[in-house]
């Protein structure tokens, strides 16, 4: 059988989304928190935080591997830090990705060296890779068009697939993305809720 890791993502700068009167780290730390649930919660993958920010082993549960890396340590080297024989790696500002494209992701690994879910608005809201990662597939998620830039370096087209999109919190604007009747997404909701905006509550 095979080994999977999913590795969530946090980025310094996934804090500049807060809207106003949010604080910054506990935005950070409600959005990294839900999309960690998410793949905490997917059956035979074994799930990682893979931070920038340190101090958030807090957000995981019990025997969860904690990675800390640099600020804007490449794809490439947050891969080689992951074990398992295919990963997936999910940005940590999209809270209410739905497990579904995850399982999409590993699925399409099995006719492709690589997958990726496209995010709104450039960029990718997760890749998913064989282990060693490709040495060809260096793109990063914040990259403005990863697929094409990955199908450009890739030995084959076919080599890289990909699922339906999803968004991403980059901004504050992206918030009006977040779907109330979405399951999920907890404790993103409850802080913004508190924090007086109407579509979320």
């Amino acid at each position: 059988m095979l080994r999977r890791t999913a590795a969530v993502l946090v980025r310094q700068s996934m804090s500049g989304a807060a809207p106003e009167g949010v604080d910054p780290r506990e935005f950070l730390e409600a959005v990294a928190e839900d999309a960690y649930e998410v793949v905490a919660g997917l059956d035979l993958v074994t799930p990682v935080l893979v931070t920038e920010v340190p101090g958030l082993d807090h957000l995981v549960w019990p025997g969860t591997e904690v990675i800390e890396v640099p600020e804007d340590e490449p794809l490439a080297g947050v891969a080689g830090r992951l074990g398992g024989d295919q990963a997936v790696v999910v940005s940590a500002d999209a809270p209410d990705l739905p497990p579904l494209l995850i399982g999409k992701l590993f699925r399409e690994l099995g006719r492709a060296q690589v997958s990726v879910c496209p995010a709104d608005g450039g960029g990718a809201v997760a890749m998913a890779f064989g282990l060693p990662m490709p040495a060809w597939a260096g793109a990063g998620l914040d990259e403005d068009e990863p697929v094409a830039a990955l199908r450009a370096a890739a030995p084959g087209r076919r080599t890289v697939a990909t699922v339906p999109g999803w968004h991403r919190l980059r901004t504050a604007d992206d918030l009006m993305r977040l779907d109330p009747g979405l399951e999920g997404w907890d404790n993103t909701r409850t802080l913004l809720s508190g924090s007086g905006l109407s579509s979320l509550r």
